[in-house]
């Protein structure tokens, strides 16, 4: 634990949840920081302004940092470490640090750290509320939720962390003790130069790691870890000794440990092989926590949690058809995953997706979408690049609303088909975010 020193000239940068978290931390210990933010008027302006001297307040631009004569910033997600201002900084040595850095100085009991391109929200989420069922105080927050820096307390058992990839770009000395790297795809390729760029952010999460779960199935998640450090793999195929996978049967499927069998799918509230995947990963970490995962007050929870608003969420069925909402499906990863899930060969799927491609490429659906899917509805920024991908046989459809797509869907919809909003794209060309989005999709559909 290297804690912050008084000796050094500190700043914020940027504002929103994460900086004003920062600000209110460095204040609470009785240290001295600006706050810079490139925008006039950043959110939590004001919230800042009521523990930080408004001449230790920067708006309009970062190059005020220059001369400020700082050592130390804690930079926030939203920011770039690619910013020009910040990389000349960073090479007169000045330190780049994150609040999840910060958290790490500070954290009075062990932490889990969980990270991928998808599923880490439903994956933080679940777990604490088993650390929960089992009688331990478990808190989660991070990049869901509450920001890491306000969920420190005395009390606490487990902190349970979703964690970025920008969050981890700031994060030096993490040593968690249990890392976990679900999966990694394609997503915010207008920040990295390319995957390997974002693969090697995502594995920043196993840096000093304690122990470590990993996706068997994607290389790109295997840890480099020292000799002797726990690592427990989770697979939808048949698992191998010490792993956690799936056996088929001819109602579902056996969430195994090695060759023993654990719950049914029939017995787990979550719907789909890759919400299996995500059970299978909180059942490893528990593993590695020393949690009995036989424990009937687990088997509870899993047959009583759904899954996380946004994420696959069946909103209603409606004349035999059943409307999915997975606004939360910002890259191609996530689409992919729903449409592998939730399909089967009779393609059976109405898919609704478009938005802002965030520059990553959408060939990886291109089979897929022959595979499982039936009618495509596309709008938003990106749609021609989605277009120009769709196979033959797959029948296609523009529309400059979501309402448009929604209503067209449910036209043709047939009793068993699934129409999912599964976007594969971000939110941001037509909406305030995903959820604002989502909950659109949700109003339509309950209109029907």
């Amino acid at each position: 634990m290297s804690l912050i020193g008084s000796d050094r000239v500190r700043a914020v940068v940027g504002l929103g949840a994460t900086g004003l978290s920062c600000a209110r931390f460095l204040a609470s210990k009785g240290l001295d920081f600006y706050v810079v933010d490139s925008r006039e008027q950043p959110p939590g302006l004001e919230d800042v302004k009521a523990f930080c001297p408004p001449e230790r307040i920067f708006t309009g631009e970062l190059e005020v940092l220059e001369t400020l004569g700082v050592t130390e910033l804690f930079v926030s997600p939203g920011i770039a470490l690619k910013t020009p201002v910040l990389q000349r900084l960073a090479e007169q040595g000045v330190s780049m640090r994150g609040d999840i850095d910060l958290f790490c100085d500070y954290a009075n009991a062990p932490f889990i750290a969980i990270t991928g391109s998808n599923a880490k929200s439903t994956v933080t989420s679940l777990l604490a509320l088993l650390l929960q069922a089992v009688g331990h105080k478990a808190i989660a927050g991070g990049n869901l939720g509450l920001p890491a820096l306000d969920l420190l307390a005395p009390d606490v058992d487990f902190y349970v962390l979703e964690l970025s990839s920008f969050q981890l770009e700031t994060t030096h000395a993490l040593q968690a003790d249990v890392a976990c790297l679900l999966n990694v795809s394609e997503d915010h390729m207008d920040r990295y130069d390319d995957l390997y760029s974002y693969q090697r952010a995502k594995q920043r999460v196993y840096r000093g790691c304690k122990a470590a779960v990993c996706n068997k199935q994607d290389i790109l998640t295997a840890p480099l870890l020292a000799e002797g450090v726990p690592v427990r793999a989770f697979t939808t195929k048949s698992p191998d000794l010490k792993e956690f996978g799936l056996l088929p049967d001819d109602s579902g499927a056996w969430l195994c440990r090695g060759v023993e069998r654990l719950y049914h799918t029939s017995q787990i509230a979550l719907k789909g092989s890759h919400n299996h995947a995500n059970v299978l990963a909180c059942l490893a970490m528990l593993e590695l926590l020393k949690v009995d995962v036989t424990s009937p007050k687990i088997a509870a929870v899993l047959a009583e949690f759904g899954g996380l608003a946004h994420r696959c969420e069946t909103v209603r069925e409606h004349q035999g058809v059943t409307y999915i909402n997975d606004s939360k499906g910002t890259n191609v990863g996530a689409t992919l995953a729903a449409l592998q899930g939730l399909g089967t060969h009779q393609r059976n799927i109405l898919l609704l997706a478009g938005g802002d491609g965030k520059g990553a490429e959408f060939k990886d659906l291109t089979k897929p979408m022959l595979t499982y899917v039936r009618h495509l509805y596309l709008f938003g920024k990106d749609a021609q690049r989605i277009a120009d991908i769709v196979p033959e046989g797959v029948e296609l459809s523009r529309c400059d609303t979501l309402d448009e797509m929604v209503a067209a869907s449910s036209q043709i919809a047939q009793p068993d088909d699934i129409v999912l909003f599964s976007p594969a794209c971000s939110s941001l060309d037509m909406y305030k975010n995903f959820e604002q989005r989502g909950q659109h999709f949700v109003d339509l559909v309950n209109q029907l």
